[in-house]
């Protein structure tokens, strides 16, 4: 499975780069918002994403039509090599995406919440889908068990072009772990799941224990 981070702050697309193991990066209006983002610098941030990843990047469209969805969509794809339109799975947003990737456009279709939804979004030529797991546990709803069945109808056919799962709302390493079982070829995690991800009391355990004995031949 592949790790994307999803984020728009440059420092936590750096330090993640940093390890080695960061694929590519997805992004949305509101994380764009928390880093107090300015609209006339939209497009020039996602440029500085592309630079910093050496894979795809998702930037959001934020139009509500078809024609909208479209035009925003091309804006985006010119900005660099590796970027990729993320585009909401509605009516419009199902047209917009056949438009897209018959033009040759990657999308990614997000907030895909069934199998039928993720199903109708390979249909209509999504390179990537976005199914959602958090927002379930938020709702007191199994989110891993949406995944795991959308996986497996997604593997069930051949759509005639690649399609890859990306895990989304993705809120803890369990959810990683979880992901990576039942074969989703991807995991979108924010930048302090992914830290969480290193990290194992016993990894701690060991390397103060390995601490304390080096301190020890050094002391004697």
């Amino acid at each position: 499975m592949k790790f994307f981070l999803d984020t728009a702050d440059l420092d936590e697309i750096a330090e993640i780069a940093s390890w080695g193991a960061l694929a590519g990066v997805t992004t949305n209006p509101s994380l764009y918002a928390k880093i107090g983002g300015k609209l006339e610098d939209f497009q020039d941030h996602l440029k500085k994403i592309c630079e910093l990843v050496d894979g795809p990047v998702s930037g959001e469209v934020t139009g509500e039509t078809r024609d909208e969805m479209v035009a925003e969509g091309r804006e985006l794809a010119a900005l660099a090599d590796n970027m990729v339109v993320k585009i909401p799975m509605t009516v419009e947003g199902l047209a917009a995406c056949r438009t897209l990737s018959d033009e040759g456009i990657d999308v990614n279709m997000t907030l895909v919440f069934s199998v039928a939804q993720a199903l109708l979004a390979a249909r209509a030529g999504a390179r990537y889908i976005s199914p959602f797991v958090g927002r379930f546990d938020d709702i007191c709803e199994n989110g891993v068990a949406q995944l795991e069945e959308v996986v497996a109808a997604i593997g069930n056919y051949d759509f005639g072009h690649e399609v890859e799962i990306i895990a989304a709302s993705i809120r803890s390493a369990n959810h990683v772990r979880e992901a990576a079982l039942m074969g989703a070829d991807i995991a979108t995690v924010p930048y302090s799941a992914m830290k969480k991800c290193v990290m194992h009391p016993l990894t701690t355990q060991g390397l103060e224990k390995f601490a304390a004995d080096w301190a020890k031949v050094v002391n004697a």
